[in-house]
């Protein structure tokens, strides 16, 4: 039996699903750069756009990841990206949070979603011929890329099986379906996670006045909105995406 998603969330806990290329370079130097600050890496991706955009989703182990956190993250992968020189042509940085409907990449990721509605897609069909699927997450045997998924789906016609098995060894893609159930559980677990801040916040030692006052306490970090590019503010310019062009 796979054991709960917090014990087997951590840093160095493997992808199931792996990227390619150019991406798969950038995750190779990013992932010991992050583990560092305490994060880790869950998605990397090259985007072709108005201008090229190298996206880097990360989180901490417990799936939290702040506004401070995807600012902190892109300070110390810049300068390693710069030096490495992995990407030919100018590009722009962005760090962000996985998000509400978040892909999910590792065991740990479906363990927290149990219950939930994802769309998965696996490298090889079944023997049903059919290797995309939509339904809830009802359960996970076994570890790692032995592990297999028990879906009930929400896709399946009247002569189709309403329960599936999946290889997670096959997954090739998999991604949460924005509910209004996941977006409340999103909501309460953001309120949670703040509350527990400021408790640790009030549980500090008070000093009193005088030369051994302390700093004023501060407020939460804010979580990183969901699914949503973070910003920041620099001192007399407008809001950036966290990181920076090359050549800047």
């Amino acid at each position: 039996m796979t054991q709960g998603a917090d014990a087997i969330a951590t840093l160095d806990e493997p992808r199931l699903v792996t990227d390619t290329g150019v991406a798969a370079r950038v995750a190779h130097l990013a992932a010991p750069v992050l583990a560092q600050l305490g994060y880790r890496v869950v998605r990397v991706r090259l985007l072709q756009q108005n201008a090229q955009i190298l996206q880097i989703m990360a989180e901490r182990p417990d799936g939290t990841m702040t506004i401070d956190d995807c600012e902190a993250a892109s300070q110390a992968l810049s300068p390693e990206l710069d030096v490495a020189d992995l990407i030919a042509n100018e590009y722009r940085l962005e760090i962000s949070s996985p998000g509400v409907d978040r892909p999910l990449v590792r065991l740990s990721d479906f363990l927290r979603a149990m219950g939930h509605e994802a769309k998965i897609e696996l490298t090889h069909p079944l023997a049903s011929g059919r290797k995309r699927f939509r339904g809830i997450i009802r359960g996970v045997e076994g570890e790692g890329q032995g592990a297999l998924l028990a879906l009930e789906r929400t896709d399946a016609r009247s002569d189709e099986e309403k329960t599936v098995s999946l290889p997670l060894a096959d997954l090739d893609e998999s991604r949460l379906v924005l509910t209004e159930a996941l977006i409340r559980e999103s909501l309460r677990a953001g309120k949670h996670h703040q509350s527990e801040d400021a408790t640790e916040t009030e549980e500090r030692p008070r000093r009193g006045p005088g030369r051994f006052r302390g700093p004023a306490q501060q407020k939460p970090k804010p979580l990183a909105p969901a699914g949503v590019q973070t910003q920041f503010k620099k001192a007399g310019g407008k809001p950036k995406p966290f990181g920076r062009s090359r050549g800047e």
